[in-house]
């Protein structure tokens, strides 16, 4: 089987699993979700992720490479090995972030109040946690990815479903990019940076006092206009910056 065709049934799995992880950490770790509702993670309506798509991604073939090189017959080579996984993964991280904040002026996650942290977009505490889900990924999912790769080598046929991912995938992206762009605008217009996390919550927060269906998958949609959404939850963050300001004094 190619290795385009590889990468591709990678990122697709990548980025399903990867939406489950960020739903499940939203609703119960997340401190920018305090009520502990399920909230639709990333940027995209449907069910994935693409950072973690493109993480699956790198870990194959980091693993890969580890595997033909011979680095992973030895305990210092593994560890080496989970390190470039670490160092990759944050870096991938780091580069999607950086991208958003500069050229969208939109922060999807904050690391701003953890040790070490740059730019609030990477620290070592989940460079770490990358590490550690490498080591998971090579003892306890990669075999098994390989098992599926030699399955699908053997029914074609399912590469019709990864062609159908990618095509609603692509649709997904035309339809959150103008959203994004309308983000952007405010940010522009107002100079300030748009926090996901706050706007999604605030708006789920809005549909319930509303007393309306709040929409899973559809996060955005309301009976108000996304400028008053971005306004409330930009003085709820001002108004918490205040109170932290004012405690510190």
């Amino acid at each position: 089987m190619s290795m385009f065709l590889t990468l591709a049934y990678l990122f697709f799995i990548g980025s399903v699993l990867g939406w489950c992880l960020e739903l499940v950490f939203r609703k119960f770790f997340s401190s920018s979700n305090p009520e502990h509702k399920w909230i639709n993670p990333g940027f995209c309506v449907g069910p994935y992720v693409p950072l973690y798509g493109f993480g699956l991604c790198i870990l194959y073939l980091l693993a890969h490479v580890g595997q033909v090189t011979g680095m992973d017959r030895t305990g210092g080579g593994k560890a080496l090995m989970f390190l470039c996984m670490a160092v990759s993964m944050t870096a991938i991280e780091y580069i999607a972030g950086i991208m958003c904040l500069k050229l969208m002026k939109l922060r999807l996650w904050d690391y701003s109040h953890l040790w070490g942290n740059v730019q609030g977009l990477i620290c070592p505490l989940f460079s770490a946690i990358w590490a550690l889900m490498g080591a998971v990924y090579y003892f306890f999912v990669h075999p098994y990815i390989l098992s599926a790769l030699d399955w699908l080598s053997n029914n074609l046929a399912f590469s019709f479903v990864i062609g159908f991912f990618f095509g609603v995938f692509v649709i997904d992206l035309v339809y959150s990019s103008h959203l994004l762009a309308k983000l952007k605008a405010y940010a522009d217009e107002n100079d300030v940076v748009v926090r996901w996390e706050h706007l999604k919550a605030e708006i789920r927060s809005a549909q319930d006092r509303a007393a309306k269906r709040a929409y899973f998958m559809f996060a955005f949609r309301s009976d108000r206009t996304l400028v008053e959404h971005l306004n409330e939850a930009h003085a709820a963050i001002e108004e918490i910056r205040h109170r932290v300001k004012n405690r510190q004094a």
